[in-house]
């Protein structure tokens, strides 16, 4: 039995003319597929995910973070960075204790095997950056990177000096 037609929506014409490879939101997604693929490619499963690198290094950087801190600087919502850090400390490379101005905030470092971890991968890290950029023409990398770090929120505003 062949089903019936059903009525046109006068939003078709909209989506008719949608062209999915032409939207911010999709092409980000799909970008950051190929940048997570291209990192595993050069970090591998021993090491630390992006998202896990990213913390580390933050941590590193700014040691004695709390998580609230942490969550600011790296844009992981709050309830992943609790699961993430408790999974860091598991693993062995992260450290918290008790900070000094508030007994119910832990303040963050890296630990020993984390440093290592972060040195071991660092190279690495650098490479699959460069691949992620790679496809880009030289000239156009920065202006992407500035780009994205406005869609991000964290870079200057277009027109900013």
């Amino acid at each position: 039995m062949v089903p019936p037609k059903k009525t046109p929506d006068p939003t078709d014409a909209e989506l008719a003319t949608v062209v999915l490879f032409d939207t911010p939101g999709h092409l980000l997604r799909r970008a950051y597929q190929v940048a997570e693929d291209l990192y595993m490619q050069e970090v591998g499963d021993a090491g630390p995910t992006p998202r896990q690198f990213a913390v580390m290094l933050t941590i590193y950087q700014n040691e004695g973070l709390n998580q609230q801190d942490l969550v600011r600087l790296t844009g992981i919502d709050r309830s992943t960075m609790a699961e993430m850090v408790g999974r860091l400390i598991k693993r062995g490379w992260l450290k918290r204790r008790r900070t000094k101005h508030d007994q119910r905030a832990y303040a963050l470092s890296v630990a020993e095997e984390g440093q290592a971890a972060l040195r071991a991968c660092a190279a690495a890290v650098e490479r699959a950056q460069e691949r992620i950029l790679a496809p880009l023409p030289p000239a156009r990398r920065a202006e992407f990177v500035d780009s994205l770090q406005i869609l991000a929120g964290t870079g200057r505003k277009d027109g900013e000096g």
